[in-house]
């Protein structure tokens, strides 16, 4: 699985778009901070945005894509299993 999303431009977020502090991302994913910066590295996952010195977000939407994927790449794998 590779990263997709580059890091949008301002012109291109949805000003809906939330930004998501790392508890809710974990809350979301389930994953552990440094397990999320190794997928980052391997682009698995997506990169967060600097907000200062010391704080990062993650885009909404490019969390809930990646879970998506998540998801279809997990059925797809249940479904090849089954099947041999």
């Amino acid at each position: 699985m590779t990263n997709s999303n580059r890091s949008p431009t301002p012109n291109t977020i949805p000003s809906n778009d939330r930004i998501l502090r790392w508890p809710e991302v974990h809350q979301r994913v389930g994953i552990c901070r440094s397990h999320a910066h190794q997928l980052v590295a391997q682009g698995e996952f997506p990169e967060p945005i600097k907000l200062g010195p010391r704080a990062s977000g993650w885009l909404e939407s490019e969390i809930n894509e990646w879970l998506v994927r998540r998801v279809a790449e997990s059925r797809t794998d249940q479904l090849r299993k089954a099947g041999s």
